[in-house]
């Protein structure tokens, strides 16, 4: 949440009922002193991205036509999605939540210390070696960005996970989104700047 829990923001909560949930409401969008939002629900971009693979929209990922979640792997680990279709390889895909952004422009992940992210990279990289698909995928829950880079400067072991994976053949993918306060969708894919150490 660096930078996005200003207090006095304007934000967007939604109801809810659910009696196993501790809370009543749910922080889905928080505006900044631009006007543009930011989408905080981290469930979303799982969602999202599910719809968009149901939907061949993700270019990187059309022709399969088994789409699995939270299918186990690796070491104990259970990737987001498990894609399968005869004659192609699987392909792991995570998924992250990206809402950081200290420069203009440019989205970076993590926001904090991650050793869950950086397990899920070499889970991914071990997939590889297999002669798997692994897909790294970062959804910008923000429209002020036009290109992703590594947070390094917040986490170095993430930052140095990331170039295990890449070295080991993971393909990363970054994609926006657009946002309003009535929906989100899917956008247009990021370039990727990996060797940037971050920082403002």
């Amino acid at each position: 949440m660096l930078g996005l829990a200003v207090p006095g923001s304007r934000v967007w909560l939604e109801p809810n009922d659910d009696p196993k949930r501790k809370l009543r409401y749910s922080w889905k969008l928080v505006e900044l002193d631009d006007g543009e939002l930011v989408g905080i629900d981290t469930g979303l971009p799982n969602r999202l991205v599910s719809r968009a693979l149901a939907n061949q929209g993700i270019a990187e990922l059309r022709g399969y036509g088994s789409i699995r979640r939270e299918v186990g792997y690796g070491r104990s680990s259970r990737v987001d999605f498990l894609l399968s279709e005869p004659g192609l390889p699987d392909a792991y895909v995570e998924v992250k939540n990206v809402h950081l952004s200290r420069e203009q422009g440019l989205a970076e992940f993590p926001d904090s210390v991650t050793a869950r992210g950086a397990k899920h990279l070499d889970e991914l990289a071990g997939m590889v070696s297999l002669g798997h698909r692994g897909v790294m995928l970062y959804l910008v829950q923000r429209m002020d960005c036009t290109a992703f880079r590594l947070a390094a400067d917040i986490d170095p072991a993430y930052a140095r996970a990331f170039e295990r994976a890449r070295s080991a053949g993971v393909e990363t993918l970054c994609y926006d989104t657009a946002i309003s306060v009535s929906g989100i969708r899917l956008g247009s894919r990021l370039p990727v700047d990996p060797a940037s150490q971050g920082g403002p």
